[in-house]
């Protein structure tokens, strides 16, 4: 969601249609989630600037149609199984949960820990009606190091073709000019969970960012994103590597984004040719 536009009009309207997975209510299902999305005009006009938004949820919807399937049986037919992601899915069954950790979120004004989401009757312990792209699976380390590592190898998995390398390819380069990306860039700045390192050194491929100056440790062109509940995960084509930062601490305060920053100089400091 685009945090910048937080208290505008056309926000207000997203939370009251309830399109946002945040909510203390449920997510309508898909049908009636684009119908209600339907209804509300478009901040701006296609291709005028980049946007942190729900464009992955439209697009979840236009897949289901298009392929005829739930969401989930299409990605764990073409993605999850060929990869043996077998951990990664809309939410974790009762005989897995005990492996989920609680979130929490600090309290901006006195840094006391919160509980976000617990595991046991959390968001992630029941399937949701809206199988949503944005932001919508929960995974492990082992499952989003094969997909990452996928990507790395230009598409394949044990000698399996899973996506085509032009593919791959348009998702890991920058798709913006400096006119769309201005927009990206302020928003890495000027929000707490993306002011440190990662979230701001360069433009944005498809449903990720991608390096394209060398402002720290990394290398350009190694892609990837941070998570609002304190993950990152980037794959670094010049040094073939993935690192992955996992926790279980939302960044509602600097800490978690500073956190992020120190385990990649951390990485990269380590690496010794």
């Amino acid at each position: 969601m685009d945090m910048t536009a937080l208290g505008t009009p056309i926000m207000g309207a997203i939370f009251e249609q309830g399109l946002t997975p945040d909510l203390p209510e449920p997510m309508p299902g898909p049908d009636e989630w684009i119908r209600r999305l339907g209804t509300l005009p478009l901040m701006y006009q296609p291709g005028e600037r980049w946007q942190y938004q729900i464009s992955h949820d439209v697009l979840s919807v236009l897949v289901a149609r298009v392929t005829g399937q739930p969401l989930e049986t299409f990605l764990r037919e073409r993605v999850f199984d060929p990869l043996g992601m077998t951990d990664t899915a809309f939410h974790v069954p009762a005989d897995k949960i005990d492996r989920l950790p609680t979130l929490y979120a600090p309290d901006p004004q006195t840094g006391e820990f919160h509980v976000w989401d617990e595991a046991e009757g959390g968001r992630w312990s029941r399937p949701p009606a809206f199988q949503g792209s944005g932001g919508g699976l929960v995974s492990t380390v082992d499952d989003y190091h094969a997909y990452f590592q996928m990507l790395l190898n230009g598409g394949t998995h044990d000698g399996r073709r899973i996506l085509s390398r032009p593919a791959v390819e348009l998702m890991t380069t920058n798709r913006l000019t400096p006119e769309q990306n201005a927009a990206r860039t302020a928003m890495a700045t000027d929000n707490v969970h993306l002011s440190y390192g990662q979230g701001q050194h360069g433009g944005w491929g498809m449903g990720m960012a991608v390096h394209t100056y060398r402002g720290d440790y990394a290398p350009i062109g190694q892609f990837g994103w941070d998570g609002g509940s304190g993950t990152s995960t980037y794959a670094d084509p010049s040094n073939q590597l993935t690192g992955l930062l996992l926790t279980q601490v939302g960044m509602s305060v600097p800490n978690s984004a500073r956190l992020i920053h120190d385990f990649w100089t951390t990485l990269y400091q380590a690496l010794d040719d």
